[in-house]
């Protein structure tokens, strides 16, 4: 039989699943991805509230932020469950709903803790959890609590019986959309282009994005969001220590080697492009090494070698990178739901 070429491998309609019911999931995902590239359509969900109004799960009306009397009679703190830099975070319940209230850990962080309040308040939306509320007499905040937590043990999750059914390629797929399409509504959000320092190696980044119990993204730590403005020429450095290895962009190493000492006046500035250079970092430990993984690794191959050029100005803008993830999945969708494909992904 003749061999094939790699590069035109279909994909196989598993036996026993109707192909009309096939049909009519690509049909709806390619409705939802199509609508979501065009730049008229709003990054935020259609039933997002107003701003100073939440809504989270099965509620149907929107109810607005909780005050410091509100969350002091209504929220019930739990126990700790995680701790930062800048804030602890305890589990906590209101109205039955379990919630995430987080609270200063140093006055020293001040202000690290109200910039990531002004950014929480800002970017709701779609892509960033859902704030609840927050009191500044004693420097808490209130979010939707994601109890798969953090991106940082994603295959232990998938090993749980309850979500096996989870991991398949396309919903690894959409979990690399998901993480590119917060990276890109950061690099467009209202406030201007804004860039995740929080970022100097694979665990940190991470850390930044909690798990939905459906499988999508949020962002979750926005602390450590500066803005750039190449109008204003204004660039960013993400903290004030020397940065290394290979995740973190060649611009943002120490450019004098080792024989100078580092001195953060003599450190050269830089843009949002740093966050493009570890997209796909994100986005092959993302895809894990299951079923399907490599032949979804060799059609980015050539996207993922634009976003590691080692002139920022030549990598791609998130958004080239979401489109080119988006077109993929349709395309692969598109191919496992044909008659007659025959090679299994």
């Amino acid at each position: 039989m003749e061999k094939k070429s790699f590069h035109n491998k279909r994909l196989q309609v598993r036996r026993g699943i109707p192909l009309f019911l096939m049909a009519i999931v690509l049909i709806n995902l390619l409705l939802y991805f199509y609508l979501d590239l065009f730049p008229w359509r709003s990054s935020s969900d259609p039933d997002l509230c107003p701003v100073g109004f939440f809504k989270m799960g099965s509620m149907e009306t929107c109810l607005p932020w909780l005050s410091c009397e509100e969350m002091r009679k209504e929220v019930r703190r739990l126990k700790l469950v995680g701790e930062g830099a800048v804030k602890k975070v305890y589990l906590g319940e209101w109205k039955e709903r379990k919630v995430a209230l987080s609270q200063l850990t140093s006055p020293v962080l001040q202000d690290d803790f109200l910039h990531g309040l002004e950014m929480l308040k800002t970017l709701q939306s779609k892509h960033v959890v859902t704030l609840l509320g927050y009191c500044m007499e004693n420097f808490t905040i209130l979010t939707e609590y994601h109890p798969l937590g953090s991106l940082k043990d994603l295959e232990e999750k998938f090993n749980l019986p309850r979500y096996q059914s989870f991991n398949t390629w396309p919903n690894r797929l959409r979990l690399a959309i998901d993480y590119v399409g917060v990276v890109s509504y950061l690099h467009n959000s209202p406030l201007g282009t804004l860039v995740m320092c929080d970022s100097s190696d694979l665990d940190k980044v991470l850390s930044q994005y909690l798990l939905t119990l459906d499988f999508r993204i949020v962002a979750n730590d926005l602390d450590a969001l500066p803005l750039v403005s190449r109008e204003k020429g204004q660039l960013v450095k993400c903290g004030h220590q020397r940065l290394w290895g290979e995740f973190v962009a060649p611009e943002q190493l120490w450019p004098h080697g080792d024989d100078v000492e580092f001195d953060d006046d003599h450190m050269p500035p830089y843009d949002e492009k740093t966050d493009i250079w570890k997209i796909p970092d994100v986005c092959d430990y993302l895809l894990g090494h299951g079923e399907g993984s490599d032949i979804i690794r060799l059609h980015l191959f050539d996207i993922h070698k634009e976003c590691k050029r080692r002139n920022p100005a030549e990598r791609p803008s998130a958004q080239t990178v979401l489109n080119t993830y988006k077109h993929l999945l349709m395309s692969l969708l598109k191919d496992s739901a044909a008659p007659g494909a025959r090679d299994m992904l």
